[in-house]
């Protein structure tokens, strides 16, 4: 584990030998030590506006992390150039993707038109797999369908290397590993949160709890957000869930609170939301009650 040197300095006196803090507003006890309970596998958080390292669990370990992948779909397709206006058709190819891989979904239907904006709603609230796909076809570059999403793939890698995200690599755009080869570290999960939320769009788009999109048929979609933190912590903003057979549960998270932000990101937790609490209450300098859940209508997505 690794704590900051902010964290140490937390209180009005700091005791050396790594005894435990003097007294001040919100401190615990074991503030020096992080926060303690957290059954992540992995697990790292750090101050989104100075960048500043706060804490770490096996934070450089590398693991699956399922559809949090798609942060990085995002990313790459805000940071591209592209019209987020411009509409694009739904392939049939989208959906039976999902189907033969048993991905979530944000039900697209074959024909209808949408915005590659409603597409990001599509994506990170329900996480449709379908709706990542669309978005890798609409960005990458290629003569095929398949083409254009090895090519946003590499896009995606590129991306990584950018953001000095060293332990990881993309076999996917949307977090269903076909080669074995899509994995992360909670560090890199972490800074690549941190990137994500300097876009105005994604921003907007990860903290709705719920979102309603029209076609250019009028065929409404409607779409909840499958991070079910949003709404039950105060201050939270985001960003992504994921689970997978070998991920595991996974969560990359933010907040904001009383003037100060921070991203963190839980990969292979059996409690990734207590997890996320507890590192929220410990980096955010706050106490908190019991966590009470928003609940997902019957019939949404949950990943």
């Amino acid at each position: 584990m690794r704590v900051s040197k902010r964290a140490r300095r937390i209180g009005a006196v700091a005791v050396a030998g790594g005894a435990v803090l003097a007294a001040g507003p919100f401190v615990f006890p074991a503030q020096a030590a992080g926060p303690s309970g957290v059954k992540a596998k992995g697990a790292f958080v750090l101050d989104a506006s100075s960048g500043e390292e706060m804490w770490g669990k096996s934070a450089d370990t590398k693991r699956e992390m399922a559809s949090t992948t798609k942060v990085m779909t995002a990313a790459v397709v805000v940071s591209s150039g592209v019209d987020l206006d411009r509409k694009i058709t739904v392939k049939k190819a989208y959906r039976d993707y999902v189907a033969k891989w048993g991905g979530s979904t944000a039900d697209l239907r074959t024909g209808d038109k949408l915005s590659l904006r409603q597409l990001l709603y599509g994506m990170l609230l329900p996480s449709g797999c379908d709706a990542a796909y669309a978005l890798a076809d609409a960005v990458g570059k290629g003569s095929s369908t398949t083409a254009r999403a090895d090519d946003f793939i590499a896009k995606m890698n590129a991306k990584a290397r950018k953001l000095g995200m060293k332990n990881t690599e993309f076999d996917s755009f949307d977090g269903i590993s076909k080669k074995g080869r899509n994995h992360s570290t909670a560090r890199d999960m972490a800074l690549l949160g941190k990137y994500a939320l300097g876009s105005t769009n994604i921003r907007k788009v990860a903290k709705s709890t719920s979102a309603k999109q029209k076609a250019t048929n009028g065929r409404t979609y409607t779409w909840y957000n499958t991070n079910q933190l949003l709404g039950s912590y105060k201050g939270v903003i985001g960003i992504k869930t994921g689970t997978g057979s070998k991920a595991g549960p996974c969560l990359v998270f933010a907040a904001e609170r009383n003037g100060r932000s921070v991203v963190g990101a839980i990969l292979n937790s059996s409690a990734r939301y207590p997890d996320a609490k507890k590192m929220l209450d410990w980096s955010l300098e706050q106490k908190t009650g019991k966590l009470d859940l928003r609940s997902l209508p019957e019939g949404a997505e949950r990943d």
